[in-house]
């Protein structure tokens, strides 16, 4: 038995580039597509929002003198850049999967609707939200938080590639320790970046808990829907 029934998988679009920089690198797209059908046989319902850091993002955009809501309307259209890959990646193996934007562009992808994803999801499909919210000056993150709470998931399933929440930043900081689960309440007391804080604070307000994990491990998102404790639960 899967440890939850119904899920928002959260992907890093930096993760997609896997050694190459930028872009997308098609073993690690690979890697996912399979991963996901391995939880999807399981019998859970899907929902995946990506980043798309990897092509685009919108606040450093702006840094380098793009205008701020042209450059996260750029950001919105890497994530349907990526969610097109990984929808053809999971077409490869077999999974029927929609694409769904929060903005409008068909015929590239299906509208975003609640009920539409919730239904999909229920017949099988896995459902992919592209274009963050559809509106500047959100992250993917919050769009991610957002997804999770309307379509009623059991939890986000955050894939980074770091193992967990740690007390500082593990890539930085050698002596940094691993919590195996830690609350909203803690996060902000000890002043720790799980999510951005918009993001963090809809999950803590709607009781949408986080587990966080190293999804370039491969086989780790099955050993998550297993019960393995190999990341941080956030919880309020």
């Amino acid at each position: 038995m899967a440890r939850f029934k119904r899920i928002l998988l959260k992907l890093s679009g930096e993760s997609l580039m896997g050694n190459q920089g930028y872009g997308i690198d098609a073993t690690r797209l690979g890697d996912y597509a399979r991963q996901i059908k391995e939880i999807h046989e399981m019998g859970v319902q899907i929902g995946i929002v990506i980043g798309g850091g990897n092509i685009f993002r919108g606040l450093s955009g702006s840094q380098k003198g793009f205008d701020r809501v042209k450059g996260d309307q750029m950001g919105m259209c890497a994530t349907v850049i990526n969610s097109l890959a990984l929808s053809s990646a999971l077409g490869a193996i077999g999974m029927k999967s929609k694409v769904m934007t929060a903005i409008r562009m068909e015929p590239i992808g299906e509208f975003y609707n609640k009920w539409n994803a919730i239904e999909a999801m229920k017949a099988g499909y896995i459902c992919i939200f592209s274009a963050g919210t559809g509106n500047p000056y959100f992250t993917t993150d919050t769009g991610s938080s957002l997804r999770g709470i309307e379509i009623e998931a059991d939890v986000m399933l955050k894939g980074t590639r770091v193992d967990g929440v740690y007390t500082a930043d593990p890539e930085k900081d050698p002596t940094a320790t691993k919590f195996t689960e830690i609350t909203y309440d803690e996060i902000y007391n000890k002043g720790l970046k799980v999510m951005d804080l918009t993001a963090t604070t809809m999950c803590k307000e709607n009781n949408l808990p986080i587990y966080v994990f190293n999804m370039d491990v491969v086989g780790n998102l099955k050993k998550v829907m297993e019960g393995e404790e190999i990341g941080t639960l956030v919880h309020n």
